[in-house]
């Protein structure tokens, strides 16, 4: 399948590119007004081939995904489960919130279960830019050192 140019928005070293996969219009608003004021630059998916499409061609530092993206029920859902069996070195660079109905904000048992790092339930999403800011300085904090040892592996330092 063939992309025109236009669909694609160059991303400059300074961008936090971000990836949403979310089906409500509301809960898209809002978190599109959050992400933004978070300092986000934003790229939607319309569906779930559209997420595999976008997720190959950048690295993204933050993936927004709704429980229902383009499903009626969770199991439906085709990118949360491309993404919970990714392997690892491949979703390593993004921290993945899910959007769920069902499950409690910042449950961490529940953000195990669902392979994302964290969990906000649509009731809370008025939080979710301080989740966000909290997630991906755990996260930075977490893979420090493996980054670390990557970029001097890189450089032939070891």
């Amino acid at each position: 399948m063939s992309q025109s140019f236009a669909e694609y928005e160059f991303i400059s070293p300074s961008d936090k590119p971000a990836l949403l996969a979310l089906s409500s219009m509301e809960v898209l608003a809002n978190v599109q007004t959050i992400i933004l004021e978070c300092g986000f630059k934003i790229h939607v998916a319309s569906n779930h081939e559209d997420f595999g499409r976008r997720f190959t061609a950048l690295n993204y530092h933050l993936i927004v995904v709704e429980e229902l993206f383009a499903a009626r029920t969770p199991e439906e859902n085709i990118t949360l489960h491309q993404l919970q069996l990714m392997p690892m070195a491949r979703r390593r660079h993004a921290v993945v919130v899910l959007i769920s109905e069902r499950h409690q904000t910042l449950n961490a048992m529940h953000a195990f279960q669902q392979s994302v790092h964290v969990v906000v339930n649509k009731a809370d999403l008025g939080s979710l830019g301080s989740i966000i800011t909290k997630a991906m300085s755990d996260n930075d904090l977490f893979l420090h050192s493996f980054r670390e040892v990557q970029a001097a592996a890189a450089h032939g330092k070891i």
